[in-house]
């Protein structure tokens, strides 16, 4: 193999390295899901224990003892929601309670969930979530606007 096509071997996968990279870090960097279609997924209060729903809202974020931004998530969505009327942040520790991850389809720390009053999870955010992604899931719940 002559040298030309070495270095064009190498520099096509680091391309393709590359662009998996770039793409894999675009769907993780804090997308708003929305919930799961069809039935309507409840929280049970009992898994946020002792934690209650807050009224208007709840942000719950799954963590693990080993994740590394989820000290940050809690940080910055616990100041969020303490600066908003009937909105709560709750977190709940998956190295603990496995049995949550797949009861509510978290695959990777941190996955932080929106849910109503009622307890129906309304949008789901994987990574660190976008505060505007937040806001704009907040907005669209029914009910008296919260202050952004």
């Amino acid at each position: 193999m002559s040298v030309t096509v070495a270095l064009a071997a190498v520099a096509a996968l680091l391309a393709a390295t590359v662009v998996l990279g770039v793409l894999l870090k675009s769907r993780e960097g804090g997308r708003r899901r929305g919930a799961k279609r069809g039935a309507e997924l409840r929280l049970a209060p009992a898994d946020l224990a002792p934690a209650a729903l807050a009224e208007r809202a709840t942000l719950v974020q799954f963590s693990t003892e080993f994740c590394a931004r989820c000290p940050q998530v809690r940080r910055v969505l616990g100041a969020w929601a303490d600066a908003r009327d009937g909105v709560a942040h709750a977190e709940i520790d998956l190295t603990h309670r496995r049995d949550l991850a797949a009861r509510y389809g978290v695959l990777s720390t941190p996955t932080t969930l929106l849910v109503d009053g009622d307890g129906v999870i309304r949008a789901r955010f994987l990574g660190v979530p976008r505060l505007d992604a937040v806001a704009d899931a907040l907005a669209e719940l029914p009910g008296p606007s919260i202050n952004a």
